[in-house]
């Protein structure tokens, strides 16, 4: 068996080496050629998501989510994306804005060209993952409208596969809590926000199971500094129905977090460790797998690849989200078929949704048949 560190290695080779169907150049051979008049015009405009609750993680506390909404239209049709930015990120809305103004479709013939496309959009600075993946959603969603078909059929995934999403419970008052778990009666599955102080995180746990015995997944984000500690916590959490933890370290912390998995009876899974495909090879070995997030690995074509790529590590997979509308939330779900764990209530934790989109029912992510990501705009 390979050591981790041999691991790592060797593994940028794999990762060069996975690749992914892409039906849409399939497609698009097929399609009969279009004169240059058709152009492609992206427009984009900021939106404040207003927070239902005030939300509340290890090392913050908001009201609301600062986003740009863009659209891509072209031929008559609209496709429509979205950045979404908690602080922590390291976006706002004058980044976005000031990154979608470098942005020119117009010097490419078709929306169908999308591999060019989201390289040079990729190319035009190192980070602003968020404005990227406002770009990538828009332009799945005109190519999956242009094609007449949703993207989880375009990828040949099967709808009926997809997970329960859970639904997120902040750090705050036992009285909030108990109100919140009440709140997620229809759900099958409670995400809990831990990672503060020993007193705080037990009483989160001993609140919501005085109303529900409901499976519990737990996000530490980052807030655990000790790994004996934190396996220790794990422990405790296992025997009170928690059936996953993640990241419970700050993100560097490798060694420190592959310690913890090779002795935790919970899958540990990375989400700040794990930005975008290049940081899969040193996460082999220190999680049992990954959480994907669109704002934060450029949109639906890198987070597609990584699929692949943690399919061919064996780690397993989970999709998660920002505070975000029903816009990011269903370019996410599309993804849904091929994850075991999901994360997909941002839309449910604001108050001023401007789309309507995938539908969660008893719990269950469920995809239809709208072309694109399936949003409406309301």
């Amino acid at each position: 068996m390979l050591s981790r560190r041999t691991f790592l290695s060797a593994s940028a080779m794999a990762l060069a080496a996975t690749a992914v169907t892409n039906p849409v150049k399939l497609f698009a051979q097929t399609r009969r050629a279009t004169g240059g008049a058709k152009k492609m015009e992206l427009t984009f405009q900021p939106y404040d998501a207003q927070m239902r609750h005030v939300f509340t993680i290890a090392n913050s506390s908001r009201r609301t989510t600062q986003l740009v909404l863009t659209k891509i239209t072209y031929d008559g049709i609209t496709g429509y994306g979205e950045a979404a930015m908690p602080p922590y990120l390291g976006e706002n809305q004058a980044s976005v804005i000031e990154f979608l103004k470098r942005v020119n479709l117009e010097q490419f013939s078709s929306p169908f060209q999308i591999e060019d496309i989201l390289t040079y959009v990729e190319s035009i600075t190192l980070n602003n993952t968020a404005a990227k993946a406002a770009v990538d959603i828009a332009l799945h969603d005109l190519v999956g409208k242009l094609m007449g078909q949703p993207w989880w059929k375009i990828w040949g995934f099967n709808a009926t596969t997809t997970p329960d999403t859970s639904f997120t419970i902040g750090l705050d008052s036992e009285e909030v809590v108990r109100e919140k778990t009440k709140e997620a009666a229809p759900f099958k599955v409670i995400k809990v926000k831990l990672g503060m102080d020993e007193a705080t995180d037990k009483m989160m746990i001993n609140t919501i199971r005085t109303v529900t015995n409901t499976p519990i997944a737990v996000d530490a984000n980052q807030g655990w500094r000790d790994k004996h500690y934190a396996l220790d916590m794990i422990h405790w959490l296992k025997e009170r129905g928690v059936n996953m933890i993640e990241q419970p370290m700050p993100k560097l912390w490798l060694d420190e977090a592959a310690w913890v998995t090779e002795r935790s009876p919970l899958p540990v899974i990375a989400d700040e460790s794990c930005q975008r495909l290049t940081d899969l090879p040193k996460l082999k070995g220190a999680f049992s797998g990954i959480n994907i997030k669109l704002m934060k690995c450029t949109g639906m074509r890198e987070a597609r690849e990584m699929v692949s790529v943690a399919n061919s590590y064996r780690m397993s997979l989970m999709i998660g989200c920002m505070t975000e509308t029903s816009c990011a939330i269903s370019a996410a779900a599309q993804l849904a078929p091929k994850m075991e764990w999901a994360d997909l209530d941002g839309n449910l934790l604001i108050s001023n949704d401007c789309f309507t989109g995938m539908k969660i029912i008893d719990g269950k992510i469920t995809l239809d048949e709208k072309p694109g990501i399936g949003v409406v705009s309301v």
